[in-house]
């Protein structure tokens, strides 16, 4: 039997019950977390057999535990992940790896040197359309991919990022890092290279100017609901608001591929678009999640059309079983046989280092007025260069934080 422990149980850290398959010789043995009332969702699962805590590192010094998934906050993934990989624990971490480079190439240190072995859960890997759209580009349909652009319309920002921890910069650095981090990774994928040099550009335009703001000590669930709106007349929101609520990026690949990345938090809509540019033609996504009612599909340029009007072959992508588009239920799939195997078709640790990596420096560029960045290199990718520590504080190290 193949035993798990999470920490982090509640909020995203729900996904690891996806795992829980005793028939199939998978059980969660173990939960931590802060809120009480999320102990009873796994007992109703696991039984009255599980194991329940409040401490992290309790989890982490188990020897009963085969491995951990951690899905706490951004600014506790660095220390958690070493300590567990230091047990020699198989890790799933939630992206990102952690909110600075060196956070990254610490962690990636951890995996290297002991018996542990670590997987980052880039959950969009695994959307059905992302994998149908690199399908096609792999498939050299489009020919050689030149330029690559990725508008994202967050309109539950408010809800979900400005009333809590993800407000400020000290425990996420910013959300060009914690909630591009996706997408700067799915740029990559898609163009088969990671980012060497970058501009950002981004500030705080709109949710530094609402006025209703909830205490210090005071807890406010950050659910998204469509009444919430228009964004100025929102409640609840944090005491400290230090990050960007819309920012950009360009993005320069090291191998010759040019890309763009825009944010905004304060959209009506919500929407992720995609479009790729080849040599022979270009893709893009119209919608990310499939349903019955409103199927996701690609759209497909060959042929020179002009200003044509529908000139272009469309792609439908079925709807699959899952959260996320049935992109949880694969990747935990996928996490599963990593566990057996050792294998893995989702984001490898020096992806989502890299991915970091760029959202990092686009936000010191953002930060600095607008100075291109080199993105530094990962000792994995050249072991004498070492990551640049320069641009950010470092964190205090977390030993017995709560989470």
């Amino acid at each position: 039997m193949i035993r798990l422990g999470v920490i982090g149980a509640g909020g995203r850290g729900r996904i690891a019950k996806l795992a829980h398959r005793p028939e199939a010789g998978v059980e969660i043995a173990v939960a931590c977390d802060t809120n009480e009332a999320v102990f009873d969702e796994y007992r109703q699962l696991c039984g009255s057999g599980l194991v329940t805590t409040h401490d992290w590192l309790e989890v982490v010094d188990r020897d009963d535990l085969d491995a951990i998934f951690i899905a706490t906050p951004d600014f506790l993934h660095e220390a958690q992940a070493i300590a567990a990989l230091d047990a020699g624990k198989i890790v799933y971490l939630e992206k990102p790896l952690a909110i600075t480079i060196e956070g990254c190439d610490r962690v990636l240190a951890a995996a290297d040197r002991g018996s542990g072995r670590l997987y980052v859960g880039h959950n969009m890997r695994f959307f059905p359309v992302m994998q149908k759209m690199k399908q096609i580009i792999d498939a050299g349909t489009i020919g050689d991919v030149q330029a690559i652009w990725c508008r994202h319309f967050v309109d539950y920002g408010g809800d979900a990022y400005f009333k809590d921890w993800h407000s400020e910069q000290r425990y996420s650095t910013g959300l060009l890092l914690q909630k591009g981090a996706h997408d700067i990774d799915m740029i990559h994928w898609f163009a088969g290279g990671y980012t060497q040099r970058t501009v950002g550009m981004g500030k705080l335009s709109v949710y530094n100017r609402v006025q209703n703001r909830r205490k210090a000590d005071e807890y406010v669930s950050a659910v998204a609901n469509e009444a919430h709106w228009p964004p100025l007349s929102q409640a609840g929101f944090s005491p400290i608001i230090d990050v960007e609520d819309h920012s950009m990026m360009l993005m320069q690949l090291d191998n010759g591929v040019q890309a763009s990345y825009q944010q905004c938090h304060y959209t009506p809509d919500g929407h992720r678009n995609y479009t790729i540019i080849g040599t022979q033609g270009r893709i893009e996504n119209i919608g990310c999640n499939s349903t019955d009612e409103h199927p996701a599909h690609i759209q497909l340029w060959t042929k020179r059309c002009g200003a044509s009007i529908n000139n272009y072959e469309t792609i439908t992508v079925p709807p699959v079983p899952g959260s996320h588009g049935g992109a949880d239920p694969q990747i935990i799939d996928d996490f599963l046989n990593f566990i057996r195997t050792g294998q893995s078709r989702g984001a490898c640790p020096l992806d989502a280092r890299m991915s970091v990596a760029a959202g990092v420096m686009a936000t010191c560029s953002l930060r600095q007025n607008n100075q291109p960045y080199d993105v530094p290199r990962s000792p994995c990718l050249q072991q004498n260069e070492r990551a640049s520590a320069t641009l950010f504080p470092s964190r205090a190290s977390i030993s017995r934080a709560k989470l």
